[in-house]
C-alpha cells in the first residue's frame, strides 16, 4: 500500500521521465523521517554516534577571529548521526574549505531530531557565541513526523532567518521532502515551501540534502534511513554548488 502511494505520488508530482527518481527519492526520505525523532535520543546510545557540537551543556565555540565562520543549525542529518567523529558532511566541509585555501571556520550547531522550532529557540545563543557569517539552516523533516502545521513550520524558517540576518549572517536554506502518505496536498506544499521562501526572502538554496542517494542503499547506514560515512562527500557536493558562491569575503591563503 505505501509503495502504491508513493507511485502516485511519482506520476503525479513529477514528469514521466523523471517519475521513478522521484519515487525512489521519496521512499528513502519517508524510511528516514520515519524515525528522525528518535535521534536524540538514541544517538546518546550510539558508540561513536551523533556528536552534536553545540548543546546546552557544551562549551562556546571560539573560532579564529581572523576567520569569518560558517555556521550549520541542522538534524541528524547534519550531526553526524552514527558516524564516526569528523567524517559527516559538515568535517568534510571544513577539510574542503581547507584544501581550496578558503580561510572559514565551520562549527556545526546540530542535534539529532532538532525541529524549526528548536533550532528557533536556540540560534540567538548560537548567534551570539559562533558569531557566524553565514548559517546553513538544515531542519523541516522532523516537523512533518510530528505533525506541526504548515504554517508553523513556515513561521519558524521564516523568524530564522530574519534572527540570522539581525545578526548581520547570510541565510542558506537546505530544502527537504516528506512522504505522500501525508496528503498530497501537504506533501506539495511542504516541499514548495522551501522554494518559495528561498524566492520570496532571497535566500540562496539547496535543493535537497540527499539528493542522488535514492537506488544506493549501500550509502546508507544498516537502518537504510541515515545516510552511511561513504555518503558524506555526496552530502556536501550538493550542498557547495549553494553555499561557494557566498565565500568571497573570506580570505584566499
Amino acid at each position: 500500500m505505501m509503495k502504491q502511494r508513493f507511485a502516485a505520488w511519482a506520476r503525479h508530482a513529477a514528469p514521466a521521465a523523471t517519475a521513478r527518481a522521484a519515487l525512489n527519492t521519496i521512499a528513502t526520505l519517508a524510511a528516514f523521517t520515519a524515525t528522525a525523532a528518535l535521534g536524540l535520543a538514541a544517538s546518546a546510545a550510539l558508540p561513536g554516534g551523533s556528536h552534536d557540537a553545540f548543546a546546552a551543556t557544551a562549551p562556546a565555540v571560539q573560532p579564529a577571529a581572523a576567520k569569518p565562520v560558517i555556521a550549520v543549525l541542522g538534524d541528524s542529518l547534519s550531526a553526524e548521526y552514527g558516524l564516526p567523529r569528523d567524517t559527516g558532511w559538515v568535517a568534510l566541509l571544513r577539510q574542503r574549505l581547507t584544501s581550496e585555501r578558503i580561510d572559514y571556520s565551520v562549527a556545526n550547531a546540530s542535534i539529532s531530531g532538532d525541529t524549526t522550532s528548536g533550532g528557533l529557540a536556540r540560534l540567538p545563543l548560537v548567534m551570539q557565541r559562533m558569531k557566524p557569517s553565514i548559517v546553513i539552516v538544515e531542519l523541516g523533516a522532523n516537523d512533518a513526523l510530528r505533525g506541526v502545521p504548515l504554517t508553523m513550520t513556515e513561521s519558524n524558517l521564516r523568524a530564522i532567518v530574519a534572527e540570522i540576518r539581525k545578526g548581520h549572517a547570510q541565510p542558506v536554506l537546505v530544502g527537504m521532502y516528506v512522504p505522500p502518505n501525508y496528503g498530497p496536498d501537504y506533501t506539495r506544499r511542504f516541499h514548495g515551501l522551501y522554494g518559495q521562501l528561498s524566492t520570496e526572502l532571497n535566500v540562496p538554496l539547496v535543493p535537497f540534502l540527499l539528493a542522488g542517494l535514492a537506488d544506493k542503499p549501500n550509502l546508507f547506514q544498516s537502518d537504510q534511513m541515515h545516510p552511511n560515512q561513504q555518503a558524506q562527500p555526496l552530502l556536501l557536493d550538493n550542498v557547495w554548488p549553494t553555499l561557494k558562491p557566498l565565500l568571497g569575503g573570506g580570505a584566499q591563503r
